[in-house]
């Protein structure tokens, strides 16, 4: 490396992961910057070259890159006890946050004044979602065959309401494939042939996938010989367990598939509810798809028995937050030894390529479902030929709900408001509307 790097002690690398998992607001674009900022600018922990290659890496991966890398990057400084403290902590201040707040949420969700909060919550979030939209669009859709995946991807989900995991496994099978014969398609850069490599490290590999694996499965084997498979713990572990292998391109690209799931099949929670979980998610720090534990919470809340419902919502938010992150630790401490290997698999980086395009809209079919959900208290079906729709009614459009979000578009786009700021300001305006009636909560 051309560049010098300093080796932090184990009780370095603790405190300031530490101090990382309690800042890392904004995120996975803040949370990035964060780290590139206290340990490869400041503390010269990791270099720049080895952050940039490690953070494509984890782009591989399913779940969020931004734990992942801080992972990856105590696990290349002090190996896997290293790997497990960063990550840990990246994760376990945003985890006590929402899980403080879903337990008040749980509480005081009846209440008028609350609800009015959370609708200028909701307001908020349909801005975010829109703004996660473009921004992912202009980064990611720079060829007209990756524009015609994100067509495909959302016209799949919308319209012909096609399984979320079929879909995005779908985009990564065509882009493996167009890779091999077309890169240009994708806009791929030409791969360097591969230096003289160290030999395969299938055995630390396959012992991390064997514990990982074993510990993932631990606490639903454990749920289904004592509380059997028709309890709500098991299908919250079962349902985040499979959620957690598909969950490219960040959280918001699984929400949609998650909110259809929790509300329409499961009955966990409602659309509206879901939208505030992923309000609470934005102003904690932490992985977003932290909100998976807002959802597991009221699950088991909701249907507590043989416990209370304060402990069976803790019971599931804690399960839910374990099925999820333990394979982000088992993808880093298996693969990352193949680092280097994976920078020259074209193939492979063709069916991230697809898989990023396909979020684009996936992201899009999140951003109607909300927009729905929150501007309109009803929907009814509609046929557009062959298909049957839900449209939303006209006449149950939420006049204070489309003037907050209008309001939160604004701030967002022209003011250029920090996210806190814009959920600040919209829980404050949903509470001042309560008091004139326009909230309609």
């Amino acid at each position: 490396m051309s560049e010098t790097t300093n080796t932090p002690t184990f009780a370095e690398l603790v405190r300031v992961s530490a101090r990382i998992g309690c800042l890392s607001f904004g995120g996975p674009v803040g949370q990035i910057a964060l780290m590139h900022q206290e340990l490869v600018e400041e503390r010269r922990w990791i270099s720049e070259e080895q952050y940039l290659h490690a953070l494509n890496f984890c782009h591989l991966l399913p779940g969020p890159e931004a734990q992942q890398l801080a992972t990856w990057i105590g696990w290349k400084l002090h190996g896997v006890k290293g790997g497990l403290v960063a990550g840990l902590l990246f994760v376990i201040p945003g985890a006590l946050v929402i899980l403080a707040l879903s337990i008040l949420y749980g509480l005081a969700a009846q209440l008028s004044w609350f609800a009015a909060v959370f609708l200028g919550i909701k307001a908020a979030v349909l801005a975010i979602v829109v703004q996660a939209l473009l921004r992912v669009a202009g980064r990611a859709l720079d060829t007209r065959f990756k524009q015609a995946i994100a067509l495909a991807a959302f016209v799949s989900l919308a319209l012909l309401a096609l399984p979320f995991p079929l879909v995005v496994l779908g985009a990564g099978l065509i882009g493996t494939l167009v890779a091999g014969v077309r890169p240009d398609l994708l806009a791929l850069k030409p791969v360097a042939p591969a230096a003289a490599q160290a030999p395969r490290p299938w055995g630390a590999s396959l012992r991390s996938l064997a514990v990982g694996g074993a510990a993932w499965a631990a606490p639903l084997l454990t749920i289904a010989l004592t509380l059997g498979r028709d309890h709500v713990l098991w299908k919250v572990g079962l349902f985040f367990s499979k959620l957690a292998v598909v969950t490219f391109g960040g959280a918001y690209a699984v929400l949609a598939y998650m909110a259809q799931q929790s509300v329409d099949h499961y009955g966990w929670l409602s659309a509206g509810e879901m939208a505030d979980g992923l309000g609470l998610a934005e102003t904690t720090p932490g992985p977003l798809i932290m909100v998976t534990q807002f959802v597991g919470y009221l699950a088991g809340f909701r249907a507590p028995e043989p416990f209370s419902p304060l402990a069976s919502g803790v019971l599931a938010a804690v399960l839910t937050t374990w099925v999820t992150f333990v394979p982000c630790f088992v993808w880093i401490f298996a693969f990352a030894p193949w680092l280097e290997r994976l920078e020259h698999a074209r193939r492979l980086k063709g069916g991230l390529a697809a898989i990023t395009a396909a979020i684009v809209g996936v992201i899009a079919n999140l951003s109607l479902w909300f927009a729905i959900h929150v501007l309109f208290a009803r929907t009814a079906p509609a046929r557009m030929g062959a298909l049957t729709i839900d449209l939303p009614v006209a006449s149950s459009l939420h006049w204070g709900a489309a003037l907050m979000a209008a309001v939160a578009a604004i701030l967002i786009f022209r003011v250029r408001l920090g996210l806190i700021r814009v959920l600040g300001v919209m829980m404050a305006l949903g509470l001042g509307l309560s008091f004139t009636g326009l909230a309609g909560v």
